[in-house]
């Protein structure tokens, strides 16, 4: 049997008990889209897919078609099947498969609005293909900016015989900045384009707009503040009857960006709501006894000042483990959990190897486990640590197939 020293284990529970915790908070009347894009941020696409299934997602979010064909497998002998939405756009070459599954495709362009036709003509469709357009509202990065471009892509809509436009959506890029004049300006723009759609004479079944954030920040009670913060009852409104969604990935996970305000006082919604999803452990596989002045790890960045235990895990870089969370003498690092302790890394951390220091840590044994991500250490953690967001570490772990 094979030793593994680095695994992950994911709790199917707090996954449901997450996507409940958002449901709740969306609110009756709007739909909650599970986002399990990028291998469901790392946590196993096929298995959270299953999951949010059975615990009632009607909808769930992919890159691409590779994805959601992955996803439609994944479901094919259960009794729930969700709409699912492939969120970054598709090639030429994908529209034949996007059509086939009958997933749903997010469009903005008039090629991609042809490709799908033809591909619709090619494989003799009795119904048309649902699409949701994405509008660019200020952000810059896919979708169709208001006024021609529009214009032009409804045109092409109204041409098809074989492609229909189902919904309209948006993203924004400060969600979870309470106040925010970008959110603000991408809302106006989004209704402009609403109110475009709506006098071409379409009208759309489902409107959405809101990640994580957008349903997380709320706004604090009691200051008579007039901006606008809850973006779920802002798409309520601007739906007009249509039916809503919110898109969040992050929180489906156990986590949230932190709220920031924009001269206003806003409150984390989904705090202490949700729990991480994902348990990151290694196995202990050497125990030394450390010298005063000896040098721990490459280059010897970490010198030590008095007598050590240091256990070696069998994890490093190349299983994700950012090098950020190396130690010096100069410079505390990350950690991990040890029989419920910190257990602080020391010396630089390595491509396979990572070193702990367990002074004091009774029983300690080779073959012992220890959290690396998870409860007392969060992908937060390790986030400030390495100068980036809790989404870069969560889809960086390369760990083996979770095992829990």
């Amino acid at each position: 049997m094979v030793c593994v020293t680095s695994w992950i284990e994911i709790s199917d529970e707090r996954l449901r008990e997450n996507y409940r915790a958002l449901v709740a908070t969306a609110g009756a009347g709007t739909a909650v889209l599970g986002v399990v894009k990028a291998n469901a941020y790392g946590h196993g696409l096929s298995r959270c897919a299953r999951v949010l299934a059975e615990a009632g997602a009607g909808w769930l979010g992919v890159t691409g078609v590779e994805e959601g064909l992955t996803v439609r497998a994944a479901l094919a002998q259960t009794a729930e099947q969700p709409r699912v939405l492939v969120m970054c756009g598709l090639c030429e070459q994908d529209a034949e498969a996007m059509v086939q599954a009958e997933l749903t495709p997010v469009v903005w362009s008039v090629e991609q609005i042809g490709w799908l036709e033809a591909a619709a003509v090619r494989l003799g469709c009795a119904q048309a293909v649902r699409v949701h357009m994405e509008i660019d509202s200020g952000m810059t990065r896919q979708g169709v900016r208001p006024g021609a471009e529009l214009a032009g892509v409804l045109a092409a809509l109204r041409e098809s015989g074989r492609v229909r436009l189902e919904g309209l959506m948006t993203h924004f890029a400060s969600a979870e900045v309470a106040g925010s004049r970008q959110t603000a300006g991408q809302r106006r723009q989004f209704e402009a384009a609403l109110a475009q759609v709506r006098a071409a004479e379409f009208v759309p079944e489902w409107i959405h707009a809101g990640n994580t954030s957008a349903v997380d920040v709320g706004e604090v009670e009691g200051k008579g503040q007039s901006a606008e913060l809850d973006a779920v009852a802002w798409v309520r409104r601007v739906a007009e009857g249509a039916k809503t969604l919110v898109r969040p990935g992050l929180a489906l996970y156990g986590y949230c960006l932190p709220v920031e305000m924009e001269g206003v006082q806003a409150m984390s919604r989904l705090q202490g709501k949700v729990k991480p999803v994902m348990t990151w452990k290694a196995k202990v596989i050497g125990l030394t006894e450390v010298g005063v002045g000896d040098a721990v790890g490459y280059n010897g960045t970490y010198v030590a000042e008095r007598p050590l235990r240091v256990a070696l895990l069998g994890v490093g870089y190349a299983d994700g483990l950012r090098r950020e969370l190396s130690s010096s003498n100069a410079r505390a690092g990350g950690w991990v959990m040890v029989q419920g302790k910190r257990a602080p890394m020391v010396g630089r951390i390595s491509m396979n190897l990572t070193s702990v220091d367990v002074t004091g840590i009774a029983g300690m044994r080779l073959g012992d486990e220890v959290v690396v991500l998870g409860d007392g250490v969060t992908a937060e953690d390790h986030a400030g640590l390495a100068g980036t967001i809790a989404y870069e570490i969560l889809c960086g772990v390369r760990a083996v197939e979770q095992v829990g």
